[in-house]
């Protein structure tokens, strides 16, 4: 997947990583086992996505998977899960997860690491949201 958002196949993706993103999950991914995202749209660092081993963050109904992330050099995809009700806030962008120096959520597998993750974003235009004909509005 690249950073502009497009799958290897070159299809829309709503989730993407920048190549800093997946360099850092390479690194999660060799010392923590699989990986997964969570972001739950609360105050402060729940704001941000937070990056677990697959399964430690338990996913419910309240729960949306945008996406199963290629991640090149993880052996499995990263799911990227998001709070329904912070989805439907959301739900015409896309996201691109980044990393940036700094310290961020003590729960996070980065927080060690000096850095954070952080989701930058862009709106989905009416093509990639499937709306019909494409029209805007």
């Amino acid at each position: 997947m690249d950073e502009a958002g497009n799958g290897p196949d070159g299809a829309v993706t709503r989730v993407a990583v920048t190549e800093a993103a997946a360099g850092l999950l390479r690194r999660l991914r060799a010392a923590h086992g699989p990986l997964m995202f969570h972001q739950s749209g609360g105050c402060c660092d729940g704001s941000a996505p937070m990056c677990f081993p697959a399964g430690e963050f338990r996913t419910g109904a309240s729960d949306v998977l945008l996406e199963r992330l290629t991640v090149a050099g993880v052996a499995e995809p990263v799911e990227f899960w998001m709070a329904a009700d912070q989805f439907a806030r959301w739900r015409h962008t896309r996201l691109i997860v980044d990393v940036v120096p700094g310290r961020g959520s003590g729960f996070s597998l980065e927080a060690p690491e000096g850095v954070r993750f952080l989701i930058r974003s862009r709106l989905l235009n009416a093509v990639e949201e499937g709306r019909p004909g494409g029209a805007e509005g």
